[in-house]
């Protein structure tokens, strides 16, 4: 895994979510995570790098967790003809299966998209609350 994959992985991801600035991206310790050019990417996008303690697992326990389901449920399973027909079954695995289908149980049974979406507008009420009591606030009441 090379600086520039990473860096390319990280840039689709902030595309892919209209360029969020204040957002945690974690990471373990590899070169290519504590190189010049991916920290210069996290701070033109303000974004807050984090990286796993030394020599502690539990700290990227969240992501080892996903690329063993991925290996169990789908990569172990699958006989692949190219190294293209692999990005493209894994890519549809994560986007269309793992992400918008599959039920997880940390997430309530929800998908990662369903779980997201409900805090969005958990979130989007909040604020529409918070304008309605300012309002109110600032009519003299």
């Amino acid at each position: 895994m090379t600086k520039d994959l990473v860096i390319s992985a990280l840039l689709m991801a902030l595309r892919s979510r209209n360029y969020p600035t204040g957002v945690i991206v974690h990471s373990d310790r590899g070169s290519q995570y504590s190189s010049k050019d991916y920290k210069a990417i996290l701070a033109k996008y303000n974004l807050l790098g984090s990286m796993s303690r030394k020599g502690d697992c539990w700290d990227n326990a969240v992501a080892e967790s996903f690329f063993a389901t991925i290996k169990k449920e789908y990569i172990y399973q699958t006989t692949f003809e190219s190294r293209e027909m692999a990005k493209l079954g894994i890519f549809d695995y994560i986007e269309a299966w793992y992400n918008r289908e599959r039920m997880h149980s940390y997430l309530n049974y929800l998908s990662p998209c369903e779980f997201e979406q409900a805090y969005l507008d958990m979130v989007t009420e909040i604020r529409k609350q918070s304008k309605t009591l300012d309002s109110y606030s600032a009519s003299g009441f």
